[in-house]
């Protein structure tokens, strides 16, 4: 009886957790479950890849660059009463001050150089306001090492790109980068804006930009679909082709019941579910890594080398190691393999 009554829990469960489950809901069934169906109309074996994982976003020792020290000592700058600067400098001597955070020593780098322009005219000792004046040209030389710290070298940008938060959502409501590419395409004129000299940029936005980053994921999200997709379909057109090849579709131009099949499935899998999924991670990619590229570039006179490979893998849109660029040449020879399938039979879309 324990037994027959456990059973008929079971049942109603079960059915219940079958009858939910969508392998199109998510991106590594739905690309899988593809391959399969694909494999099934044109009655070839199935053959799935090993997916090779992204690498992490190199280490934070290995992104964030030594900020050089000035010669000047802490007696000369306080020698200048009067002035801004010597409070500006207590505060980086301070104990808070030598444990600064990379925004933090941004906002100071770019204090120092403004109140040191601001005080230069008012020393009147011909020695030290030399003295000064190359600590501030000293403190510009190494303001792009500062903004490479306050952007790639944060804790933040570590969960954005993080690569534990699986696939960019099917479907999703909405656009999940929206507020992130705004975010982006902000920082981007302001890090141009400092590189070009211009100080009076406001970093005020770069803490809730910063904070975002460690509640999103949606980067690191992108590389693993972008892998994804460009696996899968390799996948599958490799079994077009292997169809194209061998056994016509059809004999003569004329559909038959099979090719109505596969053009069925071609509509309603490829085109229905699949190709929406690559739409969403174009537009995605478009608004955020594209964005994330020109940061990187912007900066790519102080890039550290551990950093390089990373960024003309996972951001770089066009160099030759590009998974982007690999994604874009799978997309472009599975569409090819389609056309010249369905052209068999006279189903060519868009003919």
């Amino acid at each position: 009886m324990a037994a027959t009554g456990l059973f008929r829990l079971v049942i109603p469960v079960l059915v219940l957790l079958l009858a939910g489950c969508n392998p199109f809901s998510d991106a590594r069934p739905m690309m899988d479950e593809y391959v399969e169906r694909v494999a099934r109309v044109l009655e070839v074996d199935p053959e799935l890849s090993v997916i090779v994982p992204a690498n992490q976003l190199p280490r934070r020792r290995d992104r964030v660059l030594a900020m050089p020290d000035l010669d000047m000592g802490i007696l000369d700058f306080f020698s200048l009463y009067g002035c801004e600067l010597q409070y500006v400098v207590g505060e980086k001597n301070s104990v808070m001050g030598r444990v600064m955070q990379p925004l933090n020593r941004l906002r100071y780098e770019i204090r120092f150089i403004q109140t040191a322009r601001e005080c230069l005219p008012s020393v009147k000792d011909e020695g030290l306001a030399k003295e000064l004046g190359k600590a501030v040209e000293s403190k510009l030389e190494s303001l792009p090492v500062a903004v490479w710290n306050a952007t790639w070298g944060v804790r933040e940008i570590e969960e954005l790109f993080t690569l534990a938060k699986g696939y960019y959502p099917v479907a999703p409501k909405g656009n999940p980068v929206s507020d992130l590419a705004i975010d982006i395409v902000r920082l981007n004129g302001t890090v141009a804006r400092l590189l070009s000299g211009d100080l009076s940029v406001s970093l005020d936005f770069a803490g809730e930009v910063h904070q975002r980053w460690l509640a999103e994921h949606r980067a690191g999200q992108l590389i693993n679909s972008a892998l994804l997709l460009a696996a899968r379909l390799n996948d599958a057109t490799a079994l077009l082709k292997q169809r194209i090849d061998g056994r016509p579709l059809c004999l003569n131009g004329k559909p038959n019941n099979q090719s109505d099949i596969v053009e069925s499935m071609f509509f309603s899998v490829y085109i229905a579910k699949v190709q929406p999924y690559m739409s969403e991670v174009a537009r995605a990619r478009a608004e955020l890594i594209v964005p994330f590229e020109r940061l990187a570039k912007m900066q790519v006179d102080v890039m550290p080398d551990r950093f390089r490979a990373w960024y003309q893998r996972y951001l770089s849109q066009d160099s030759h190691a590009s998974l982007w660029r690999e994604l874009d040449q799978a997309m472009m020879n599975h569409t090819r393999a389609w056309q010249v399938l369905l052209e068999q039979c006279g189903l060519r879309p868009g003919a």
